[in-house]
């Protein structure tokens, strides 16, 4: 992995300077860039760089900029355990990505999500495939192969992909890359927690058969579950920076954050208000939503949601649309909030993570922008037509009389409307 990644470094660099080869095949993760991305980004370009028949350099970009990544603790945990080194990793700022599209020197495969944000919409006639574990929102296309599948983790799906098709390729060092994702995506493996399927289950075991060198997975899920949840000396604007996804609809533009602690802590912490205040404006939100995550001791998750914004009606539209969602249903209760601006929830479901509730705010954010060009459209259709001036009108072109008429601006007139009508007439 180490030489690869290296010699991924140097197309990097040929690629910003105009140099290399006819093309380069970038492999893009989400924008959270969590463990799921990062690993499935690395794994399946590695494996792209085995097999593709084409000449194309493949290049594995994390979609954060680098400066980001340290508040990944869990990621940062995972590639120290692995001996992956940091500054191996390319980040999106490293690389023009949308110079290479324009320059048509551009292959783009998405894994850990399906489709791009609007920041991105220029790069859509560069992707060539996708592999993901999300709801399905891009439109089929012949020239797009899609792998889609509701698994607990992404990189369930590059495993199976490395397993069918080039398995001489797993050494210890991928496979504890891999496994150590699945086990943490998955919670464990453990079922109560609404994540595993079985598929996940079969290639974390197909791992563990071939690898029997990796580390028990019991105790591999706490060290990173508590690599991730050490939000110690962070600031509020890097616990929303830490496990964030952004979603767009009309002029409302929102950011989902996964807080790693309890909601009442997070509402206590010193200058909230002004903080998440200030994160909106510098970075263009409407609104923020926090989603918080912690673990009772018999290891069940404890889910709680809070929504900031400073406009009572968003705040209020985007409360009923969760509270009465039913794909799945959240089983929101409200509970006590000290903030005026923050709306804040026990959610009862607690198998509805993030990857649950994006699909059912970007169904609120659809219908919203529809209701609201139907209201323009409906405001337009009502407007009385102007109100024609006669002699009651003040203002009215006849206030001074009737307006002069020559006898030869008559004639010429009539002349114009016979000609008209005989024109009309003849076939």
């Amino acid at each position: 992995m180490e030489t690869f990644l290296t010699s991924c470094h140097e197309e990097a660099l040929k690629a910003n300077r105009g140099d290399g080869g006819p093309g380069f095949h970038v492999v893009l993760g989400n924008e959270a860039c969590d463990m799921d991305s990062m690993v499935s980004v690395m794994a399946y370009a590695y494996f792209l760089s085995k097999t593709l028949s084409t000449n194309a350099a493949v290049l594995p970009v994390l979609n954060i900029p680098r400066s980001e990544f340290a508040l990944r603790t869990d990621n940062v945990f995972l590639l120290r355990q692995s001996g992956v080194p940091q500054d191996m990793l390319i980040f999106r700022e490293q690389l023009d990505l949308l110079q290479l599209q324009r320059t048509g020197r551009l292959a783009l495969t998405l894994v850990d999500h399906n489709v791009l944000p609007s920041s991105d919409r220029d790069l859509e006639g560069a992707v060539v495939e996708v592999i993901d574990h999300h709801l399905l929102e891009r439109e089929p296309s012949s020239s797009c192969p899609v792998t889609v599948e509701m698994v607990g983790s992404c990189a369930t799906l590059v495993t199976e992909r490395i397993v069918q098709k080039a398995p001489e390729i797993l050494d210890p060092q991928l496979a504890l890359l891999l496994y150590g994702t699945i086990v943490l995506d998955c919670v464990n493996m453990a079922p109560e927690a609404g994540k595993v399927t079985p598929k996940d289950s079969q290639y974390a075991a197909q791992l563990e058969t071939r690898f029997p060198g990796l580390p028990p997975r019991g105790a591999l899920f706490q060290s990173l579950q508590n690599a991730r949840f050490d939000v110690s000396g962070l600031s509020t604007e890097q616990m929303l920076l830490k496990d964030m996804k952004v979603v767009t609809g009309g002029e409302l533009h929102l950011a989902v954050s996964v807080i790693y602690l309890t909601l009442e802590d997070f509402l206590q912490r010193a200058d909230l208000e002004k903080d998440l205040s200030a994160f909106s404006v510098e970075h263009g939100y409407n609104m923020l939503l926090a989603m918080t995550i912690s673990f009772k001791d018999n290891k069940e998750p404890f889910r709680q949601l809070a929504i900031f914004s400073h406009s009572t009606l968003c705040r209020e539209e985007m409360s009923q649309a969760l509270e009465q969602a039913r794909n799945p249903a959240l089983s929101l209760c409200p509970i006590s909030s000290p903030h005026s601006h923050i709306k804040a929830y026990l959610q009862g479901n607690t198998q509805a993570s993030r990857k649950k509730l994006l699909p059912i705010i970007k169904d609120f954010l659809r219908e919203r922008e529809q209701d609201y060009c139907r209201a323009d459209e409906e405001e337009e259709d009502c407007q009385f037509p102007p109100t024609p001036m006669n002699s009651l009108v003040e203002g009215c072109p006849l206030d001074n009389g009737l307006p002069r008429i020559s006898a030869q601006a008559l004639e010429e007139k009539f002349s114009k409307m016979a000609d008209q009508e005989e024109r009309t007439r003849s076939p």
